[in-house]
């Protein structure tokens, strides 16, 4: 496994772990800190449809793919790492796991399958994600926090 396997990010947010769990499982929730519009339950097995409304991304279109979900501990989802991609290869998986600490609620973050990918889409997505994901622990830090 390279280093560009797979992304981990962890941050601690000054809130209770069911807090941070509607955050991260709600869909209107989620929307609000990823900056997206969400159209579909969080249910395990569905199929969701968002839009982008990230400045300088507005109007991007993906899909997700619900996994799994413990409540208060997992939430995982799937989506492609290129645009309409309808090869499971060409998916990432995405977890959130949630853990309680005595300053609030560990927010552990693992963005993983890039490693399926070719090698000159999983450099590119990598780094992109590994941005991007850097920006979105902060912004739901600061939607949770208010």
């Amino acid at each position: 496994m390279s280093e560009m396997d797979e992304i981990v990010k962890t941050i601690v947010i000054r809130s209770p772990r069911s807090r941070v769990w509607q955050a991260v499982s709600d869909p209107k929730q989620f929307g609000v800190w990823f900056r997206a519009k969400i159209d579909g339950a969080f249910e395990p097995g569905a199929l969701v449809q968002a839009e982008s409304t990230y400045p300088g991304h507005e109007g991007t279109r993906w899909e997700m793919r619900i996994v799994e979900v413990v409540p208060e501990s997992l939430f995982v989802l799937s989506w492609p790492a290129v645009e309409d991609a309808q090869d499971p290869n060409l998916w990432t998986r995405v977890e959130f796991r949630l853990e309680e600490v005595p300053e609030g609620t560990r927010l552990a973050l693992v963005e993983s399958g890039f490693d399926r990918l070719p090698d000159d889409l999983r450099v590119a997505m990598w780094r992109q994600n590994e941005d991007g994901w850097t920006l979105q622990m902060e912004n739901i830090r600061r939607h949770v926090e208010g």
